[in-house]
């Protein structure tokens, strides 16, 4: 009696049976990460109607709406502004020089945080030598600053750009300066053996290792800008959403508070949305969730 024989496959079929496992894998994963978005999101849904609709009765019933106001009176507002506009102008106009103040500012407050934060990372001496006066400046309140920038440049856009410069800076500067610190010595050491120059170092290690502290920075400064464009106009403006909302709290319109409040919100998500969807980007090698748990299958 002659034993079974076992064939192997042919060549390049194990590895072509592997790849479509994994790609089944993979596919399972991502059917299952979509269903589980769609209960995460319909759970929002819920719990924003229940919350929308206890507010509304409890507005109606229990609590006086001219202090507390409703949803519906909110809805109100919003559909006032944007089909008629405020007393101040369009309400796109108004969002238009929020989000210019916000985005410039930005835009200044991360490069500059970005440059001094790697630098001084890189340099335990400076960092020694300047570390007393950015703690001191840190810790000046913001709306000191929106005050005493409103005195030396006026109610104009550049008081509220100096405003959100000084809240975005410090959010990037820390993020930025630990990332520079957090790079492998052994790293850098090898590469000065190799002959590596210190911009090559700095353009080639210490930048890359230091891109996730920054971008992670990112995603609060853009709501810091938005908050230091809001306190400059709060504290004195011609245009601008702060505006709207002081204007609404001076005559005890809480609907419009609650409207410019929405505004700036959905303003920041989209914000929030870009600045996802840039750091996905720039940061494509690193492995996904998926793919890191498969392959620990």
């Amino acid at each position: 009696m002659t034993s079974p024989t076992i064939s192997a496959p042919p060549m390049g079929q194990g590895n072509e049976l592997s790849a479509e496992n994994e790609a089944t894998l993979l596919a399972a994963a991502r059917r299952s990460n979509r269903n589980a978005s769609y209960k995460v999101w319909a759970l929002r849904a819920v719990i924003v109607a229940v919350w929308l609709g206890s507010w509304e009765l409890t507005a109606t019933y229990l609590i006086d709406p001219f202090f507390y106001s409703k949803p519906s009176l909110i809805w109100d507002r919003l559909i006032q502004w944007f089909s008629s506009g405020t007393q101040f102008g369009s309400v796109w106009e108004n969002i238009g020089y929020t989000v210019l103040e916000a985005t410039v500012g930005f835009a200044i407050g991360t490069v500059a945080g970005i440059v001094l934060g790697v630098l001084l990372g890189r340099s335990h001496y400076m960092a020694e030598v300047f570390s007393p006066f950015i703690k001191a400046a840190n810790a000046v309140p913001r709306i000191v600053l929106a005050a005493l920038f409103i005195i030396w440049f006026g109610f104009g856009i550049n008081s509220k750009i100096a405003t959100v410069v000084v809240l975005v800076f410090f959010a990037v500067f820390f993020n930025a300066f630990t990332g520079a610190r957090e790079v492998d010595g052994n790293v850098v050491n090898n590469a000065r053996i190799l002959g590596a120059s210190k911009r090559k170092i700095l353009t080639s290690i210490v930048l890359p290792s230091a891109t996730t502290w920054i971008l992670s920075s990112l995603h609060t400064a853009f709501g810091f800008a938005l908050i230091g464009a809001i306190v400059g106009e709060y504290a004195g403006a011609k245009h601008g959403m702060g505006m709207l909302i002081a204007n609404a709290q001076g005559t005890f319109d809480s609907a419009g508070i609650y409207a410019g409040m929405i505004i700036v919100t959905v303003v920041a998500l989209l914000a929030e949305s870009v600045i996802t969807t840039a750091e996905n980007k720039l940061l494509k090698w690193r492995p996904s969730q998926a793919q890191t748990q498969i392959k620990g299958i």
